[in-house]
């Protein structure tokens, strides 16, 4: 590891933890510190810190990590800087489960206590795999990356509008769908944590294994191919790692958009980086974006709460857009 690299890990996880502990202070109120709050009694205050502002906001910080670094290996495996977490359908999926899930309940008492039973979070989960599933059937395999890619757009497309569908039969589940489809942090659990956590191990340790791999890629199939790198079982372990990457977040958190994107494209914006650093830093700053947009959902208007969804989409929208700027400048100066 770099000195540059090992500077921006450390720097990472220092904002990482000051995030940290902002989020303890950021209550459904707004700014409620815990230090000095003589307003609460002892138990309260650590019923409040404990149970719901410290699993939401490490929740939170997991999930953008999960998200920023399924996006890096989005983005090295299909050699694509606008490949995303969702890229396989897994967002598509994941509301079709969460939506047949609620169009379930209240069918018959059978249908309801096995959707009970199920959840929201177990629904998102197997939504995400069986778009996955589907789209490694149509693509027949890893062996290409564009009918890949084909493949996951289609199925998204297909998967998505049985959710619209499902919603429109059932308008009494449209709220439940609203902030499913929004994200939201706030129903994270201690249990949801230990998911997460697990989670981010095993496939940032399958990224890293892979890292030398995605380099060799940057060059070419052949070259890779060349270099003795087995792409089809790199590529199946990388969308095996990134599909529950994306899927573990997402059941826990809903749709947050532009966080696996722009994580990735901010690390690089720092000066060249291998994959290696690259999948090292990108859960660290998927993770901060992600925490800061929830404060600042907890705090622009509080006492009530926006969707996190919106804060992300705003800030991932306008870095996209400065950057398409910055680069038409760049490029209408060198002509």
């Amino acid at each position: 590891m770099g000195t540059r690299t090992a500077a921006q890990l450390l720097g990472l996880l220092l904002v990482g933890a000051l995030l940290l502990a902002l989020g303890l202070c950021v209550g459904s109120t707004g700014w409620s510190p815990w230090f000095g709050a003589e307003a609460f009694p002892d138990d309260t205050l650590r019923q409040i810190l404990w149970d719901i502002r410290a699993p939401r906001s490490l929740g939170a910080w997991l999930a953008g990590a999960l998200l920023g670094l399924a996006g890096a290996m989005a983005q090295g495996l299909f050699r694509n800087p606008l490949a995303d977490p969702y890229l396989l359908g897994c967002s598509a999926g994941a509301s079709l489960g969460v939506a047949a899930l609620l169009f379930a309940i209240g069918l018959s008492p059978t249908a309801t206590a096995l959707a009970l039973r199920i959840g929201m979070t177990g629904a998102a989960f197997s939504g995400a795999v069986l778009a996955v599933v589907l789209s490694l059937v149509l693509a027949r395999g890893v062996a290409h990356g564009l009918r890949l890619l084909l493949a996951g757009v289609v199925v998204g497309v297909v998967l998505g509008s049985g959710a619209a569908l499902l919603t429109l039969m059932n308008p009494d589940a449209l709220r439940a769908m609203q902030a499913f489809m929004l994200g939201s942090t706030g129903f994270v659990s201690w249990s949801a944590v230990q998911v997460m956590a697990l989670s981010l191990l095993v496939c940032l340790l399958v990224g890293l294994g892979c890292s030398r791999a995605l380099d060799a890629l940057t060059l070419g199939e052949d070259t890779a191919r060349s270099l003795g790198q087995k792409l089809s079982l790199i590529r199946l372990l990388l969308i095996a790692a990134l599909s529950l990457a994306t899927g573990s977040a997402v059941a826990q958190c809903g749709l947050i958009a532009f966080v696996g994107l722009i994580a990735p494209h901010l690390v690089r914006s720092w000066g060249p980086t291998p994959h290696g650093a690259l999948l090292l830093l990108s859960p660290l700053t998927g993770g901060a974006l992600l925490l800061a947009a929830d404060i600042g959902a907890r705090w622009v208007i509080a006492p009530q709460e926006l969707p996190v969804g919106i804060i992300t989409a705003l800030l991932g929208g306008s870095y996209l857009l400065w950057l398409m700027h910055r680069r038409g400048s760049v490029l209408g100066a060198a002509r």
